[in-house]
């Protein structure tokens, strides 16, 4: 029975790269699939956009394609032919394609075929639907300029489309991270766009990939209770796929980290909502039968997953600005340090109340003491840190008021509890996302083809 090999490259846009050389290296890859986007990071695409009309895309593009490019293309009686998909084109996948024939021509590379996906901005069809509501209450109407993007998740249609074309490389804008995945599957075994149950599975392989090093021992270790070997080097997931679906999950032998039953569970389990409808753009897939089994070291089979009817509306992403956060930190050290940190929160809530900074949502914490659980857990810890750091953080709606945070915090130096050192402070604009359901219809793939002279 025919299989393939597909390789996770990276799970979030500054993931590491040298785990995506040793899968383009050593792993006997049909694939490799570069997972790189979350709601905020293409919507801050969306905004380096606005202000570059050239920029938009993934900031490692360039470094992976250097890096990879030259494994890409036509394979021989000894390898495999590399193709690779990825969805760092961001909030401009046409630029992103120009930017990697730019780097194929540097690196001497005839003959690459680059194809960009794009359709998946719905911004000028949005504002034409003023009243749709988001899913936190506001409409469209109500965002007015502050909107900023809006991005459909497509499918795998648009990815198999480019792979018909013979492209070596397809690149896309916002593509629903397992469909990245299930496209090659698509496209090698010719399986039905209706064919609920094989969609189901090659969406399972897709879940289980997308976030690269998660499945191998990433975000996973924890000493003495689950410990993961050679994390300092650990090597990204890749699966030999059958024409029914089924996979087996491993690594590049010799690479760190560790790949079974327990970490696949884990991953499996990941941005879950619902077990029996994880809804994908292709399929709405059922994980509930889903059994893991270890064939090998770092070896392990999936199988079990089925899929039903695919979800009518497509989700689209919604960017919009938010206001500004302010920040300001201070370090206290030594004895009644955290005693003198206290202190220094009391003082700046009361200066910024009699400033009257207008906050919207202002938070004072001792890292190390009540940053991640508060003051009630945080006070059952036995003895007393002999240092803390102050962090005071609010969200403000004028750029103004969020400078006043940080710098108040700063003027703890001279005018606060002895022992202040340290001192940061940051001012950032929010953009914030939010979800809609558009019809599938009012959103139109189109696929760019080029070859490189």
């Amino acid at each position: 029975m025919k299989t393939i090999r597909i390789g996770a490259g990276a799970g979030y846009s500054g993931d590491r790269i040298e785990p995506a050389i040793e899968l383009a290296q050593q792993g006997e890859l049909d694939y490799l699939v570069f997972e790189c986007l979350a709601e905020r990071t293409i919507a801050l695409a969306q905004q380096a956009r606005l202000l570059d009309p050239d920029a938009g895309f993934d900031p490692l593009l360039a470094e992976r394609m250097r890096r990879v490019l030259p494994y890409v293309g036509t394979g021989d009686s000894t390898r495999r032919r590399l193709r690779i998909v990825t969805n760092m084109g961001a909030a401009n996948p046409l630029g992103a394609a120009r930017e990697i024939r730019r780097i194929a021509a540097d690196l001497g590379l005839a003959g690459i075929k680059v194809a960009a996906l794009t359709g998946d901005d719905v911004l000028a069809t949005l504002l034409q639907r003023p009243q749709q509501t988001l899913d936190n209450g506001d409409s469209l109407a109500e965002l007015g300029d502050r909107l900023i993007s809006a991005n459909a998740y497509l499918g795998a249609e648009g990815i198999v489309q480019a792979l018909q074309a013979d492209a070596d490389v397809v690149v896309t804008g916002r593509v629903a991270d397992p469909s990245l995945f299930l496209a090659p599957q698509l496209f090698e075994f010719g399986w039905r766009a209706d064919d609920w149950t094989r969609l189901g599975r090659g969406t399972l392989v897709g879940h289980l990939l997308e976030c690269a090093g998660q499945i191998s021992g990433g975000y996973f270790a924890d000493p003495g209770v689950k410990d993961v070997p050679d994390l300092h080097r650990l090597g990204f997931p890749l699966a030999e796929i059958d024409a029914m679906g089924n996979a087996v999950i491993s690594k590049v032998a010799g690479t760190g980290g560790r790949i079974d039953t327990a970490t696949c569970t884990e991953q499996l389990l990941y941005e879950v909502h619902d077990p029996a409808a994880y809804l994908t753009p292709d399929v709405s897939a059922d994980f509930t039968q889903v059994a893991f089994q270890t064939t090998a070291l770092d070896h392990v089979r999936v199988q079990g997953a089925n899929g039903h009817t695919r979800p009518e509306a497509l989700k689209v992403s919604v960017g919009f600005l938010d206001g500004w956060i302010g920040e300001g930190q201070m370090s206290y050290g030594g004895p009644g340090a955290v005693a003198r940190g206290r202190l220094a929160e009391d003082i700046v809530r009361k200066r910024l109340q009699l400033m009257g900074v207008a906050c919207d949502d202002l938070r004072t914490e001792l890292i190390g003491v009540s940053a991640l659980h508060g003051n009630d857990l945080g006070q059952r810890a036995a003895g007393e840190p002999w240092e803390v750091r102050l962090r005071v953080a609010a969200r403000c709606a004028s750029k103004s008021d969020a400078v006043r945070i940080g710098n108040e915090v700063e003027t703890l130096y001279t005018n606060g509890p002895y022992g202040g050192g340290g001192a940061s402070k940051s001012v950032r604009q929010v953009v914030a996302v939010a979800s809609l359901l558009l019809p599938r219809e009012a959103v139109t793939l189109q696929v760019h083809l080029e070859d490189m002279a």
